[in-house]
């Protein structure tokens, strides 16, 4: 029977493990030059660890088996008391083995921080690293592209094969910025601004079909586990187009046919933007943006930050947004509307797109 549990165990343990290793995912999937220099200290780590385990189990076995008490032998083993040679050869191993792993774990977290280059600007003194803002809230993400004058919430865009730097930042209180297919975690905090780069493999990212997730790593909430957003790399010439239609799109000023889409633009306008800006060049200082920029918002993948951005998804979030996501700041920013209401300011963030 107990044999039974174990292999039922085992065969649990194998199902949950085997997810473990998703493309779009996993930090056991790296995808671009951080994630895998931490793949390689993970790596190198966990090789140092089972060594030390294996030659103390071994050492303990081997102890056991050849000084273990014999039947009419009362004898005590000799004691390796003041061993001059094995009391340096215990203390010196330790010291060589957390060197082989402080050296490249020193070197990296300074080569990871290095943003010297976020900066730079070529002869003609325009920028030539892609630079992104990030600031998370109580549960949502802004990112905003100083160099471009672009504002957006929820899906980040990033070009792929190049250094992309991030400043990181929090509206009210501590987040942190993962994705964990390109690299580890950095907290955003309230009162200074964290720095740090990351790049996306191409190749990786066809193999995750161009999107990766990502996550909040700090408990910030009740709703802190659906705290998640998008991120797009896309090849340098994808990404400047993505660039460029953000930038020429005014949704303030699309004419809307569509009756019931115009009876939404109005309740929107009446109820909502206060908060959202519908633009992407939003000049409002960051106080004043209190929710996600829509301008993109029937482009994007999701509603909500975890659920799949459909008509019925976006009636429910409208509907009762405390059902879907506890503690967020837009429950009880507005009266209870009506089916009619709902249906219109559906088809109207439907009409949100900035992509041909």
């Amino acid at each position: 029977m107990k044999k039974w549990r174990i292999a039922s165990l085992i065969a649990v343990f194998t199902l949950i493990l085997s997810g473990c290793g998703l493309p779009h995912l996993s930090a056991l999937n790296p995808a671009g030059e951080v994630a895998k220099k931490q793949y390689d200290l993970m790596v190198l780590s966990t090789a140092i660890m089972v060594l030390v385990i294996v030659v103390v189990v071994i050492l303990f076995v081997l102890a056991i088996l050849r000084f273990r008490r014999r039947k009419g032998d009362n004898s005590i083993p000799k004691q390796i008391e003041g061993n001059h040679k094995l009391e340096i050869l215990w203390t010196v191993i330790p010291i060589v083995l957390l060197i082989i792993l402080a050296v490249p774990t020193i070197y990296y977290t300074f080569y990871f921080s290095d943003v010297s280059a976020k900066d730079g600007k070529d002869k003609d003194g325009n920028p030539t690293a892609v630079q992104i803002n990030v600031r998370a809230s109580l549960y949502w993400w802004e990112f905003e592209y100083p160099n471009d004058g672009i504002v957006t919430g929820q899906e980040l865009v990033v070009p792929t094969d190049e250094k992309v730097y991030f400043n990181l930042k929090a509206s009210d209180v501590k987040h942190s910025f993962w994705v964990p297919s390109a690299g580890g975690k950095l907290d955003t905090n309230t009162d200074n601004v964290n720095e740090f780069w990351l790049e996306f493999d191409d190749e990786k990212s066809e193999e995750a079909e161009r999107v990766f997730y990502g996550k909040c790593a700090e408990l910030c909430g009740p709703s802190h586990a659906l705290m998640d957003f998008k991120v797009k790399a896309l090849p340098r010439d994808e990404y400047d187009a993505w660039v460029a239609e953000m930038k020429e799109t005014k949704q303030s000023e699309v004419e809307l046919t569509d009756a019931t889409a115009q009876e939404g633009q109005e309740i929107f306008n009446k109820s909502c933007i206060g908060c959202h800006a519908i633009d992407t060049n939003d000049q409002r200082p960051e106080q004043a943006r209190l929710a996600p920029n829509l301008a993109n918002f029937a482009d994007r993948e999701l509603v909500a930050g975890y659920l799949k951005n459909n008509e019925e998804n976006v009636k429910k979030w409208l509907e009762d947004p405390e059902a879907l996501k506890e503690g967020n700041k837009m429950t009880d920013t507005y009266g209870e509307l009506t089916d009619e209401q709902i249906n219109a300011l559906t088809k109207y963030l439907g009409t949100l797109s900035v992509e041909d």
